[in-house]
């Protein structure tokens, strides 16, 4: 997929962290975000997903965490490889089975 990530990880923890220590009580996080993002050099809307993302990480927001994301993405992976690995086998199944009638004919 082109969905690759250009920022380091080190540079997105910081990012994160300049935002988180700036927030203060219930106030907005927005205008925080978009001042950051724009001095790191990503949009406000990316910027915002990792802050939400680490909030998850932390247990301050319902919602995966990235753990959990990525077991997620490994058994969805594992299971279309099964349904694609059970269909084959049903079909080399049926083929079997006919060609032992055909043979039995």
């Amino acid at each position: 997929m082109g969905n690759r990530n250009r920022f380091s990880r080190e540079l997105t923890d910081r990012a994160v962290r300049l935002v988180l220590e700036q927030v203060k009580g219930n106030e907005p996080t927005w205008p925080i975000i978009v001042s950051v993002a724009s001095k790191i050099g990503c949009t406000a809307e990316t910027l915002r997903r990792w802050v939400r993302q680490a909030e998850r990480d932390a247990g301050k927001r319902e919602g995966l965490t990235t753990g959990e994301r990525d077991e997620l993405k490994r058994l969805q992976r594992e299971n279309r490889e099964l349904k694609k690995a059970n269909e084959i086998l049903r079909l080399a199944s049926a083929f079997f089975a006919q060609a032992e009638l055909d043979r039995l004919k």
